[in-house]
């Protein structure tokens, strides 16, 4: 009897193709409706723009139902897979993102652009870099026969871990990039991004399972929000493309310089969690979840933490934009060489 082929969703599939369109719907917007678009990015609330906020929150507040932190307690059974995504995503790829950054915007594209635009397209690939991935994975996941419970553990662990390290580390490698940080808007965002729709997807979560079962709760009830965060991520994506479709329409190549030390960055991180794994002896079913996690990106939080920051029109939120962009093509990429080295 033949496997099934596995196969993503229709809206994560074409991902890159919904947000190219969304890219071509900003620019108009914003070109023949500058004006009325710009009152939009006058609503803010504690430097937080609450259009986009409310959003991003619909973004997120669907990934955080699927989060189970009672996993958490399989933990030490087994412990390799953890270490190395923790180690991957805490201790070397903020770091490294930092570093090509450093290099392609400050060194590579000198001529191309201003240090101070510079420092701003650094801190946007900063925030993509300590921001490790959540809902996606679990498609990745998925389609290299990842064990399901134990990547829901290594994203549960991740998520907690974010709510502790995401602002220093984005604290420091900014400071070391001599980007100005506003401590008290980079914590409300993590607060406004993260901790509220973590607590209401675990109270949701733990109200629903009592009341209607786990099975209903994943079947039915789940399943619904799916199209609620793809919409979102759209729409923010328009409405930040109406603010930078100037920038793009100056210098249309702009989206392909900083999708290139995006990209080595993905599969640079990709390659070091694969063979690390392979190193420790983990079994595909953790060891490929495991680069997958280190490869991709929570880009719905880089994405708000970047406009919370530094403005809807601003380099950081461009830089955000272009990893939703290019993520999926890649990730892809990485899903088929995954299963090609499978043992």
């Amino acid at each position: 009897m033949t496997e099934s082929k596995k196969e993503i969703g229709f809206f994560e599939k074409y991902l890159s193709l919904w947000v190219a369109l969304c890219i071509s719907v900003g620019i108009a917007i914003g070109h023949f409706a500058g004006d009325s678009v710009g009152i939009l990015s006058e609503l803010e609330l504690f430097k937080v723009n609450i259009p986009v906020a409310i959003l991003v929150w619909l973004m997120i507040y669907p990934m955080m139902l699927q989060i189970d932190f009672s996993s958490i307690k399989d933990v030490g059974k087994r412990p390799k897979g953890i270490i190395l995504t923790l180690v991957i995503n805490w201790l070397i790829k903020p770091f490294t993102m930092a570093f090509f950054a450093w290099v392609f915007f400050s060194k590579l594209y000198g001529a191309f652009i201003s240090p101070e635009q510079a420092g701003e397209y650094i801190a946007g690939a900063i925030l993509l870099g300590a921001a490790p991935c959540t809902a996606m994975v679990f498609v990745w996941s998925y389609l290299t026969d990842g064990d399901p419970n134990y990547t829901l553990v290594q994203v549960s662990v991740n998520d907690l871990i974010i709510l502790v390290a995401f602002v220093p580390i984005v604290g420091l490698l900014l400071g070391i990039t001599n980007v100005h940080v506003p401590y008290d808007t980079l914590v409300a965002s993590v607060v406004i991004f993260v901790v509220v729709p973590l607590v209401a997807g675990i109270i949701t979560n733990k109200l629903m399972i009592k009341k209607h079962g786990e099975e209903w709760y994943k079947t039915q009830f789940l399943p619904k929000f799916k199209p609620v965060s793809i919409v979102a991520l759209l729409l923010t994506l328009v409405l930040l493309f109406a603010f930078q479709g100037d920038i793009i329409t100056a210098n249309p190549l702009i989206i392909l310089l900083i999708a290139i030390p995006l990209t080595i960055q993905t599969y640079f991180i990709f390659f070091v969690a694969w063979f690390s794994g392979r190193k420790l002896k983990l079994p595909h079913a953790i060891c490929s979840p495991s680069a997958m996690i280190g490869a991709s990106n929570f880009f719905e939080l880089a994405v708000a933490v970047a406009i919370a920051l530094f403005g809807l029109d601003s380099p950081a939120a461009l830089v955000t934009v272009v990893g939703v962009l290019v993520e999926v093509p890649i990730m892809l990429s990485l899903v088929k060489l995954a299963n090609k080295w499978k043992y």
